[in-house]
């Protein structure tokens, strides 16, 4: 006798790449840990078992929390900068630019001829290069 069995997940987006925690019971449960997390979304994992307690069809159903977003709970989006040498592939994260631009300077620095590009990370945008850093920093 086929049964579904059901449990959630608090996630941060829809994307395939997204972070989830949990399994929760309940969605009660789910949902204070999104908050939490400051996660936007709830996901409901629905499984049909067989009768050999097999895993015959999975549902994934997303559920996007009210007033979630970051700029509704006033929060800020969090920000990684990520230096790294285009020449010899050393690289390291930081919070704030003055670091980035610190740890560039000493790689210039000890190595010459290396140059340091600088890279933005959200969780809305992905990664991205920010070109010419140089001359904005200054």
């Amino acid at each position: 006798m086929a049964y579904k069995e059901t449990f959630w997940m608090a996630c941060d987006s829809t994307e395939q790449l997204r972070a989830e925690y949990g399994p929760f019971h309940t969605r009660a449960e789910a949902e204070a840990e999104a908050r939490k997390l400051n996660f936007g979304y709830l996901l409901r994992y629905e499984h049909l078992i067989g009768d050999n307690e097999d895993i015959q069809e999975v549902r994934c159903i997303f559920i996007e929390l009210p007033d979630a977003t970051p700029a509704a709970q006033g929060m800020r989006i969090v920000r990684k900068l990520h230096t790294r040498c285009a020449t010899c592939g050393e690289s390291a994260v930081h919070d704030e630019p003055w670091q980035a631009e610190v740890w560039a300077d000493i790689h210039e620095f000890e190595h010459t001829r290396h140059r340091v590009r600088l890279f933005e990370q959200t969780r809305k945008e992905g990664l991205k290069e920010i070109g010419d850093w140089r001359d904005t920093c200054a």
